[in-house]
């Protein structure tokens, strides 16, 4: 009969079953260590005045946001507090306070929102998004149907995407995320495992499971900066309207452009830069500032706060012609 040895190294089905618990006591420290650090800085929001631009009464809302100040900011989204004449935060601690609006852009679905309080408050500190890989822990809190100080975990599920917000233009630098959310988590912040903001949870599709998204803390920043020396986030206007269009290639040949991808204009507001410029109703808009416009998208992009009152070219197509207008564009008044 042979003789057999045993190897310690080769795990027993009980050693691997230890194995598992190990690491998932691991994975529980982390996500049970960032909960108990980070959740009394989120707050849950609460909206029951809100009208429309008649004055007349709009149903009330709610959903979460995070103190980042010891002096009482908070951040949140813009489509949880749009409209509202009265909002009130609620700690996990259980005071309550009446916040005040100090500015919003739903171009990035961002809010900011002062309270105050008789002595300093719990704070989460701001990390970065980029340094994030894909695959890396993530970690939601928030108030989800109501359910105050709700705790989901998953991973970055993706980065650099982009998603349309309510007023048409592009949320850029979207963090895309499994951990689960649901309305009422709009607002609160998305965590790394050292309990670093790296977002701000905002959106989720309907009908899809563990598809979430998060607008990064690097805009969230941005956008913090001008509302706190603005009250708003400013940006350029040329006073058009346009659509996507897709140039023959004969066009693109014939005018040497580097794509085919234009805009048409399709408006032209009165007394704005673009009526000033010259710009008419049907020219294809191909590029502006030296760079392609390759679509409305694109052209957004170009127009921010640098650009407000800063001449530059406008190229545009009109029948068989091309050629450069100055425009000098206005501030955006929405």
């Amino acid at each position: 009969m042979l003789d057999t040895e045993f190897n310690d190294d080769i795990p027993t089905p009980d050693g691997a079953a230890a194995s598992d618990a190990f690491a998932l006591d691991a994975y529980s420290r982390i996500v049970s260590g960032v909960v108990d650090a980070s959740a009394p800085a989120v707050v849950a929001i609460g909206v029951s005045d809100r009208v429309d631009d008649s004055g007349r009464a709009l149903p009330g809302g709610g959903g979460s946001g995070f103190l980042f100040t010891p002096d009482g900011l908070i951040l949140t989204n813009s489509h949880v507090v749009h409209r509202a004449r009265r909002v009130e935060v609620t700690t996990t601690a259980g005071q309550a306070f009446a916040a005040d609006l100090i500015g919003e852009d739903p171009h990035t679905d961002l809010a900011l929102l002062r309270v105050s309080a008789p002595k300093a408050l719990p704070v989460l500190p701001l990390g970065s998004a980029r340094g994030l890989r894909v695959g890396q822990l993530a970690i939601a809190i928030g108030n989800p149907l109501g359910f105050a100080c709700t705790v989901t975990a998953g991973v970055v599920s993706a980065l650099g995407r982009s998603l349309r917000a309510t007023g048409g233009r592009l949320i850029e630098d979207v963090i895309q995320t499994d951990a689960a959310l649901n309305p009422g988590n709009s607002g609160g912040p998305l965590l790394d495992a050292n309990g670093r903001v790296i977002g701000v949870n905002t959106a989720i599709i309907a009908g899809a499971q563990g598809i979430c998204f998060a607008t990064s803390i690097d805009t969230a920043n941005q956008v913090v900066t001008e509302l706190m020396r603005h009250g708003r986030v400013r940006r350029a206007s040329l006073g058009l309207g346009a659509q996507n269009l897709r140039l023959p290639r004969r066009y693109v040949r014939w005018f040497e452009l580097a794509s085919d991808a234009a805009i048409r204009v399709m408006e032209v507001a009165g007394g704005s830069a673009a009526a000033r410029a010259g710009v008419e109703v049907g020219d294809i808009v191909v590029a502006f500032d030296g760079a392609a416009v390759e679509g409305i998208d694109a052209l957004h992009r170009a127009l921010g706060a640098d650009a407000i009152a800063r001449p530059a070219t406008i190229r545009v197509l009109r029948r068989d012609r091309q050629f450069d207008l100055r425009i000098t564009p206005d501030e955006f008044a929405g």
